[in-house]
């Protein structure tokens, strides 16, 4: 039948079906192609760091490497990458004002910011501190979770010594430790070591004052009279009363 330009009614209801056909024939393809390259907004989200498979703990070559042991693939540079893991504890060992003069050796005795994520553990209450610069002179000289001789022999002080730091640093977790330079972090590693920790999961990240990633935390701040103040209230800072440990 030749098209005149009129279609009758049984025509109309004929091509209005097929237009409805065709039309839910496009939306299931559509909805098929955005099911299938679109994820759910309910999708859980894995973070860069979750995701990030760990390179075994490698000591940098260089100074910083033999005298800290600064880790050559996970250190200042390089850090933002493994923030946020679920397998892992972030820990700075500074102390918010150490009585060494860190000033003398380019950083800052009080603790002037650190790297989102970390919470501080001073190193000085742990053990007994040797071996800085002679610029640096001594740091804190009080009492300390353990005792370590000139043999290098560590004796726990209190009850509680290797419970605190089990639960302050656990082992199974990596542990990332860092400090102002990278020397607390290094000692701390190798005292960790010491007492039983395996060496595989812990890195020295190295120092805050080399840091120049998206996570930093300022804490130290200069007002326009100059007059410099430090926000400690921001800092997740561990402290240790020896005065409730039971000593031995």
């Amino acid at each position: 039948m030749a098209y005149n330009g009129y279609m009758n009614t049984k025509q109309r209801k004929i091509s209005a079906l097929t237009v409805g056909l065709l039309s839910a024939v496009v939306v299931l393809i559509v909805g098929l192609v955005l099911a299938l390259t679109i994820k759910p907004s309910q999708a859980p989200v894995v973070s860069e760091g979750d995701a990030t498979t760990l390179p075994a703990p490698e000591i940098t070559d260089g100074v910083r490497g033999e005298q800290f042991g600064v880790d050559k693939n996970i250190n200042e540079e390089t850090i933002d990458k493994y923030l946020g893991r679920e397998d892992s504890v972030y820990r700075d060992m500074r102390m918010l004002i150490d009585p060494g003069n860190y000033a003398a050796v380019g950083g800052d005795s009080y603790l002037s910011g650190y790297v989102k994520g970390f919470e501080t553990v001073p190193f000085p209450y742990i053990v007994n501190v040797s071996g800085l610069p002679d610029e640096v002179g001594s740091t804190y000289t009080g009492k300390t979770l353990f005792t370590q001789n000139d043999k290098g022999e560590v004796k726990a002080n209190y009850a509680e010594s290797l419970k605190i730091l089990e639960d302050l640093f656990p082992k199974d977790k990596n542990i990332f430790l860092m400090c102002g330079g990278a020397g607390y972090a290094g000692m701390m590693k190798n005292l960790l070591i010491k007492l039983g920790w395996d060496a595989n999961k812990i890195y020295n990240v190295g120092g805050y004052w080399f840091y120049e990633g998206d996570n930093n935390v300022a804490v130290k701040s200069t007002a326009a009279d100059g007059i410099v103040t430090y926000a400690f209230w921001k800092v997740p800072y561990h402290e240790i009363d020896f005065n409730r440990l039971t000593a031995k």
